[in-house]
Parts: C-alpha cells; sequence; structure tokens
C-alpha cells in the first residue's frame, strides 16, 4: 500500500454520506505514486483521482453528483440511438500521458464521432486518441485540475455541469499560439442539442423520474 505523507492542501469533508463532493487536493506528488495509488486502490471504488504535473486531486462523488453524472450519461446515449451514431461508453476509465505528467479520471466519457475507429469488445486505444466528449460535475468543488488535464489532452468537447451557473458546453480551440476551452451554445458531437435543451431535461429530472425525461429527450429529437 503506498503511502502519502505530503500535506493536505485542500480538505472538504462537509458530510461523509453521500450528501457532500469530497475533495482532497495533495501537491509534491509523484508520477509513480500516482500510478502506484491507481494500482492499489483498483477499480472497484467511488473516488477519482486527476494528476496534473504533480498536483494529485481525490474525489468522492456525493449522491447528487452521481444521479446528475448518470442521467447526462443516459442523455448521450440516448442521443445517439436516435440519431443512429455509435456510441462507445468509457464511464471513468483513466484517461493518463505519461510524457505529459498528466492524468484524470472523468465521471463519464464518450468516443461518437472516433467510435467506428475502435473496434471489438476491448479495443486497443491510442494515446494520441482522446475520447470525443468528457462529462464534468461540479457540486462542491471546481474542476480546474480536471480540466486544464482535459486541455493537454486534446479532449475536443467537456459538458461541464455547476450547481451555479446549471450545464454549459466547452469546445476545444487551438491556433498557432493558443489552445484554451470556449464556452458554447450546442453541442459538437450532436449539432443539433444546445446548453438550454440540456438544462431544460434537468430541471424536468426535478419534478419527474429519469425515465420520463428519457422519453422527453426522444420525443425532442424526433421533433427535431
Amino acid at each position: 500500500m503506498v503511502m502519502i505523507s505530503t500535506q493536505v492542501s485542500e480538505l472538504e469533508l462537509e458530510d461523509f454520506q453521500g450528501k457532500v463532493t469530497q475533495n482532497i487536493v495533495l501537491p509534491n506528488v509523484s508520477w509513480q505514486t500516482y500510478k502506484a495509488l491507481l494500482a492499489d486502490m483498483g477499480d472497484h471504488r467511488a473516488a477519482r483521482l486527476t494528476y496534473d504535473q504533480g498536483i494529485l486531486q481525490i474525489k468522492m462523488p456525493s449522491k447528487l453528483h452521481e444521479i446528475i453524472n448518470r442521467l447526462l450519461a443516459r442523455i448521450v446515449t440516448t442521443l445517439t440511438e436516435e440519431l443512429e451514431l455509435n456510441v462507445i461508453d468509457l464511464g471513468s476509465t483513466t484517461l493518463d500521458r505519461e510524457d505529459r505528467d498528466i492524468g484524470a479520471e472523468p465521471d463519464t466519457c464518450f468516443y461518437i464521432q472516433n467510435a467506428n475507429q475502435l473496434q471489438g469488445l476491448d479495443p486497443d486505444i491510442p494515446k494520441d486518441l482522446p475520447p470525443d466528449l468528457v462529462i464534468v460535475v461540479d457540486i462542491t468543488s471546481p474542476s480546474t485540475h480536471r480540466m486544464g488535464v482535459y486541455l493537454a489532452l486534446g479532449i475536443p468537447e467537456v459538458w461541464c455541469y455547476t450547481k451555479k451557473h446549471g450545464l454549459k458546453i466547452y469546445h476545444l480551440q487551438t491556433n498557432a499560439s493558443h489552445r484554451d476551452y470556449v464556452e458554447s451554445e450546442f453541442s459538437l458531437a450532436f449539432t443539433k442539442v444546445s446548453a438550454q435543451a440540456l438544462n431544460q431535461f434537468l430541471q424536468q429530472r426535478q419534478t419527474q423520474n429519469e425515465n420520463t425525461v428519457i422519453r422527453t429527450v426522444r420525443d425532442w429529437i424526433k421533433s427535431n
């Protein structure tokens, strides 16, 4: 078992019983320690790790975090079904690049535009082929580190939900001297789907069950 003696620089433990997302940020963590922690913690865990050039973030998602994350993931899957698009849902699979000293476990990630390049049940995924869409859910703490990692990985689209601002869509924009995420009204993967529509689906979930929301998504796609 890997032991970390690094001082905790940020800690949110307001309620351990799934009500509040817990977030721990540790500086001065080596790549080797990060990889050893991933191995020690295994696949069957709630915690998600982000590593950005020596800074390690450990996040324990809350109940609300997972409800929103899984609903958004179902919406993505439903959109691909209705639009007859191929999709590979990699969930929170670790995305890392040792050559760039970065790694992250998204809330959910998908191959959509590039799904046809990956064949079989357990495809080999090239390091230079990042997922097409990543979902980020922030209930109590910002995802500054994760967004920086996604930027470095070259992920073209991020759906980012915050309790304060709702869901926003971000596109990766690159020019000769600069690369950053820019807020956009519409999705890259689903060109007719707007942030406004996605927020309406999330708002509907406040008063109706998840299957009803998904039926609304199907009807909306058919009518648009």
